[in-house]
Order: structure tokens, then sequence, then C-alpha cells
């Protein structure tokens, strides 16, 4: 009974919309809807969608790149050479523009285009190392299903134990209610068959279970609400169970080395560490790459135009503010700092060092949580077995205490004693039964195989 009492709900709720309809679902559908409902999920797949980008981005350095230049700015006045005092002195003749100081309007186009020939590995190791970025966020979004996955079991088993444990009581406390009032009844009678101790003794039990009761109905409430919550019906949504009662699922048949296999092959946690290695592997091969020049070709041109200064035809003398040039290009460009390089790359050699032992501390402890969830299962499996017999034996000890009390033959402390045993023995099997079924469930969870 205490258990149940302490029965705690660690639920991060998803906002939804309220249902029109009453829906009454299944367990596999609540999860289905959780799924499609919960925004930290679509949040973590908003984020692979982020990390594709990056990778697409990384793809295009490889891809013609344009650079252009545009401006207007204004040309200085002619002074010396062909053109001198205003007077003609050279073969072309040359003017100077309106504007005070002889300044003319200056139109100036500087324009590259380029085309990556080679990066000596710069592309295809920052590439790789997004799509290990990719495989990672991937990787969170299947984490996020399972925590979420886990989240809707314990709110759907919770309300299932606190639903049956209130129909236990209640029926404890009909039981009760007729001891209280054959009591009640005989010491009104003065026939001798009761005492007023039986009274304070019945009335003891009903106390303490209608308290059980209170308990029960708010355990369950708060779960149905967090259902309604996670399944993205609404907290005021009308939303209903399939299940009549509550039931142990069925026991895994699995042995504990298959389980402690199948976790290091499919834990999300596990293939998070293999992608980020692969990242991080990639990202020192690219930062030694920087190291190295690219090969590019391309198209490369200016032009310059001041409407103001007579163009110089002249194959001798180049004016800068009235020219143009296009010529096609192979070149090297080198753009780095070796001495940032070479801290980052230390950087990145380290992290990848840490991934490696934070690889080693999953491999050994991975498989203990698997143990751990593994016999707990079975410990509470073989738990539920035992407290459904001893349920049914306190059922039938209540039920005879009840009918001898009825013929006079026994007092009521020990109906009030049977009672409160069958309620408590009753009980402790249903929330056995709940910890049973989410010991599965973190089994599941442990194994990275929740669906």
């Amino acid at each position: 009974m205490k258990k149940i009492v302490s029965l705690s709900l660690s639920l991060l709720f998803a906002g939804g919309t309220h249902a029109v309809f009453a829906q009454t679902i299944t367990l596999d559908q609540a999860i289905s809807m959780t799924l499609q409902a919960d925004p930290s999920i679509k949040e973590k797949q908003e984020l692979v969608e982020s990390a594709r980008a990056l990778l697409d981005e990384v793809k295009g350095h490889n891809g013609i790149m344009v650079d252009a230049n545009l401006f207007e700015g204004v040309a200085p006045a002619v002074h010396g050479g062909f053109y001198q005092g205003g007077a003609y002195t050279g073969s072309v003749p040359r003017t100077d523009g309106p504007f005070p100081g002889g300044l003319s309007d200056w139109t100036s186009l500087e324009i590259a285009v380029i085309k990556p020939l080679y990066s000596f590995g710069k592309i295809e190791a920052y590439s790789e190392a997004a799509e290990g970025n990719i495989d990672v966020k991937k990787a969170d979004v299947r984490l996020r299903q399972e925590e979420m996955i886990k989240k809707v079991k314990r709110a759907w088993y919770a309300y299932l134990t606190a639903r049956d444990t209130d129909r236990l009581l209640l029926d404890v406390q009909a039981h009760l209610d007729s001891a209280l009032q054959s009591v009640k009844s005989n010491l009104n009678s003065d026939n001798g068959q009761s005492r007023q101790s039986d009274l304070y003794a019945l009335q003891t039990a009903d106390g303490m279970l209608k308290k059980y009761i209170a308990q029960a109905q708010a355990v369950e409430k708060i779960s149905m609400e967090g259902l309604r919550i996670l399944t993205g019906t609404g907290i005021d949504g009308d939303l209903d169970v399939a299940e009549d009662s509550l039931t142990p699922v069925p026991l895994p048949d699995r042995t504990l080395a298959d389980y402690q296999d199948r976790a290091l092959a499919d834990r999300p946690e596990m293939a998070q560490v293999e992608a980020g290695m692969r990242a991080r592997r990639a990202l020192v091969q690219a930062h030694h790459a920087e190291l190295y020049p690219n090969l590019y070709a391309g198209v490369i041109g200016e032009a310059n135009y001041a409407s103001n200064r007579t163009m110089l035809n002249n194959p001798y003398v180049y004016d800068p503010f009235n020219n143009a040039g296009l010529t096609p290009v192979v070149g090297l460009k080198w753009d780095m700092e070796p001495s940032v390089l070479a801290a980052r790359q230390a950087g990145q050699q380290a992290e990848l060092n840490a991934l490696t032992y934070k690889a080693q501390f999953a491999q050994a402890g991975i498989p203990f949580e698997v143990a751990e969830a593994w016999n707990k299962m079975h410990a509470d499996y073989d738990s539920q077995i035992a407290l459904a017999q001893g349920a049914q034996a306190g059922r039938r000890w209540m039920i005879s205490e009840l009918a001898d009390f009825s013929a006079g033959l026994e007092k009521a402390d020990k109906v009030a004693d049977a009672l409160k045993s069958y309620a408590l023995i009753q009980a402790e099997y249903l929330q056995t039964v709940n910890d049973y079924n989410m010991d599965v469930a973190e089994l599941a969870f442990v194994t990275g195989s929740s669906r």
C-alpha cells in the first residue's frame, strides 16, 4: 500500500490539441499518438534537417563560386602626361569632368568565377564529418522516442494500477460498511453480539481504508491527465484506455547474453558514439588537409568606366579608371594559419580520444544496465505470481471472517485484520504487476528496442 502512495509520475508533458470525440485507445495507439504529438521529438527531427543542410553547405563548396564587386565612385582629374596645363600634348585628347576639381563619376566592376578542381581532401573530410553529425542527430531523435515510449508506458500502467486499486478498495469498503452497519445495529439492539470495541476496530480500519482510496483516486486522475497530454489529446480531452484491468505482460524469453549483445548493437547511444568518432576522425583529417592549397580554375575580369574621362587608346599607358579585361585562370590558393590549424587539430584529436574512452565505458556499462533490468524483471515476475496466490488466499480469509462474523462466531477485530490484510496484499500484487510491466519496458529501453 505504501508503494501505491509513493507512486510518482516523472512525465515530460507534450502540448497538443483537444480531442473532439471520446477516444478509447490501446497502449500501441497511445505510443503512436505520443510519437506524433511530442514537440521535443519534432525539435530533434528539425535538428536532423539542420545537419543535412550543413552537409549540403559543405558539398556546395565544391561548386562554382562567384565573387563580384560593383561600386560607384569618383575619378580624379588628369595631371601631366599627354594632357598638361589645359593644352593637348599627346596622341589622344582627354577631358576633365565638369565636377569641381576636375572629378568624374567612376563605375567599377570586379568579378571572379571560380570552380574548385581539387582540395587535397578537405571537401571529402568535411562531408564525412557532416554525415557523422547527421547520424548523431538521428540517434538523438530515436533516443527521445525511446524515452517517450517509456513515459507513456509508465503513465499507462500507473493508471491501470490506480484504477484497479481503487476498485479493490471500494470492494473492501463495501464489505467493511456492511460489517459496520451490523455492529451498529447489534449495539443499538443490545443483543450482546457486538461490543463497543468491535465498532472502534472497524472504524479504525475504515479511516485507513478511506485514506488509501483517496490516494489511489488521485494517482488515477494524475496518470490519466498525463496520458491525455502525452498523446496530444489535451488535459481536458476525453480519453479512455481499452484495457479492462491491469495484467502482467508476457515474460521475454531470450537470455541475458542475447539482450546484452542486442544492446551493444542497437542502443542509440552506441550509434551516436560510432557516428561521433567517425565525424571526429574526419575533422582531424580535414584540419590536416587545411595545410594544403586548393586547386581551381575560373575566369576573372575587371571593368572601369569614368564617363567624363576620354578613353586612352594606348597599349603602353594604363588608366585604372577606364579599362576592361577578362582572362581564364588556373591557380593554387592557400588560406591557412599554421599555428591555429595545429591547435584545432590537437583539439579534435583530444575530442576523438575522449569519444574512444566514452565508447569503452559504454561497452562496459551497458551490459550491466541490461543485467540489472533483466534480473529485476525476473524477480518481480516471480513476486507477482506469489502475490497473486496470496491475494486469492487473502480474499478467502476475508470472506470467511465476514461469514463467521455475520453468524456471530467471530469478533470484529479479526474481521478488520482480514479486511486490512486482503487489501494490503491485493494492492501489493497490483503494484508488483505494475513494477514488473515497467521492468519489461525498462529492459526494452536499455536494449534499444522499445518498439
